[in-house]
């Protein structure tokens, strides 16, 4: 097995082309140095010099190792940095689920925080339905998520990142977009309703479910969705309409307009960041402390 003093010596004397040079530039005498390349030599089973009365001339194989020499060294001299970024949370990856709709907005923010404040910390982002990013967290293949709804546990931290109201959105030449003022929900349950799926999307489907019933309405569902960015192309193609979070109007489809709903409670659609408690990643910590403060 060879040292970094081996290594380092090699690429003096393969720089140099002269162990005297070479131990006058690393200050100590000829003798050790020729040692050192002597005992790298044997360490790895190749001749890398051909000594001459003039000098040192690499082989063709010293040639090729004088470039893993130099990276080798070149690591050997960042790993302490790097350790020392990885251990403040400066550098790292940070692996992160997140929902459609919440790139829009959080995930966003937290993408430019990280570009400016962690410009070393890589981001792994995940699409993932907020069940799946829970699944994900307890198996340890994403460290944060944004979810809609947090489990009542023990082993995961959550904190609210972001709130939305429920909004309709409908066909620019759909009935409720010409009354002159903003729909209510008996106004929306007199037409076709796109909803969401109760098993890929329970969050919005309860949400929708809940405002009807509590107005005492049962509307016609006609599709059952797990995404919104697919409920607001399904509406534009003129299937319904539906009642989607405030943010997704962000998305500007051709026939579709947006429209706030009278009556209905603002700010009831919430957004956490949710991770596990054991987590120790100092990278999330350092961005939740910049995006999540507590």
């Amino acid at each position: 097995m060879y040292t970094l003093d081996q290594l380092r010596g090699f690429v003096a004397v393969a720089e140099e082309g002269h162990v005297g040079r070479a131990a006058a530039r690393l200050r100590m005498t000829q003798p050790p140095l020729s040692r050192q390349v002597r005992r790298l030599e044997r360490a790895i089973g190749i001749t890398l010099f051909e000594r001459t009365a003039t000098g040192m001339t690499l082989t063709p194989a010293g040639r090729t190792f004088l470039i893993e020499a130099r990276r080798l060294l070149e690591h050997a001299a960042s790993a302490p940095l790097t350790a020392r970024r990885v251990a403040t949370g400066t550098a790292g990856t940070i692996r992160i689920g997140f929902t459609a709709v919440s790139a829009l907005t959080v995930l966003g923010q937290w993408i430019a925080t990280a570009a400016e404040h962690l410009p070393d910390v890589d981001l792994v982002l995940s699409e993932m339905v907020t069940h799946a990013q829970l699944d994900a967290l307890m198996a340890g293949e994403i460290e944060v998520g944004l979810v809609r709804q947090v489990p009542e546990t023990d082993v995961l931290s959550a904190r609210l990142v972001h709130t939305d109201s429920l909004i309709l959105a409908a066909p620019r030449d759909h009935p409720l977009t010409r009354l002159g003022r903003p729909p209510a929900l008996a106004d929306i349950a007199r037409h076709d309703v796109v909803t969401y799926s109760p098993s890929d999307a329970w969050y919005f489907y309860e949400k929708v479910v809940a405002a009807f019933h509590q107005a005492r309405l049962t509307p016609r569902y006609v599709q059952h969705i797990s995404q919104v960015h697919t409920v607001l192309s399904v509406v534009n193609a003129g299937l319904g309409v539906a009642l989607v979070p405030s943010s997704a109007a962000a998305l500007r489809l051709e026939r579709l307009v947006f429209s706030e709903v009278d009556g209905i409670d603002e700010d009831t659609v919430e957004l956490y960041c949710v991770w596990r408690n054991s987590n120790d990643n100092p990278a999330l910590a350092a961005l939740l402390a910049r995006v999540a403060p507590p």
